[in-house]
């Protein structure tokens, strides 16, 4: 017999909930709209967020709303909204020295080049990204880096640059004995090349 899911009660506002300002509130519920894919309501909360942190003068809240709206112009393709949030979040977080949000913010910027076809743009952004991630020993990250600056040359036609990010990453896996990962991005790398 299949028993049916009790109803939950309504949420309580905890302790928590108390002590923030209602621009922490409807971001926190924005988020919550967003993880549920209902970018609408996120989209309207984000932005009452936004305007409450401003009135609020909390700096960080108007980056981490900036940010946010960032990311749902860019899943409804508003590339030119979208590197608005992103810049503006980006000045915030460049001024408080904030370098995992501005590595996360050049990783996303250069995304939209990339989409965009701002090719040499996205490259430039990538090349900072691989420096930041080289610097705090994360070459996971540097290696999917690298995997997209190759889609990128690709798109821009340069199949040698392309073979070489993959011949790159490849090297990186190798050097952490991934072997089966190695020789996966060296066929890639053979291939793009075999494709001339």
């Amino acid at each position: 017999m299949t028993t049916l899911p009790m109803a939950q009660p309504p949420e309580e506002k905890t302790k928590e909930d108390e002590n923030k300002t209602q621009a922490e509130l409807d971001y926190d519920e924005a988020v919550e709209f967003m993880a549920n894919d209902d970018m609408a309501q996120a989209a309207n909360l984000f932005h009452n967020a936004f305007i409450g942190f401003e009135q609020d003068k909390d700096i960080s809240g108007v980056a981490k709303a900036s940010d946010r709206l960032g990311d749902i112009c860019a899943m409804r393709k508003d590339f030119d909204g979208a590197k608005k949030h992103y810049d503006r979040a980006f000045e915030i977080c460049q001024e408080a020295e904030d370098a995992f949000s501005i590595l996360d913010l050049h990783k996303k910027i250069a995304d939209l080049h990339a989409v965009c076809g701002k090719h040499k743009e996205a490259i430039n952004l990538y090349l900072d990204v691989i420096d930041d991630l080289s610097a705090m020993k994360n070459h996971e990250g540097v290696i999917k880096t690298f995997e997209k600056m190759a889609g990128v040359y690709m798109e821009m036609g340069n199949r040698e640059m392309a073979a070489d990010c993959y011949r790159t990453a490849a090297s990186i896996h190798q050097n952490f004995k991934h072997t089966r990962h190695a020789e996966a991005l060296m066929k890639k790398a053979e291939e793009v090349l075999a494709e001339k």
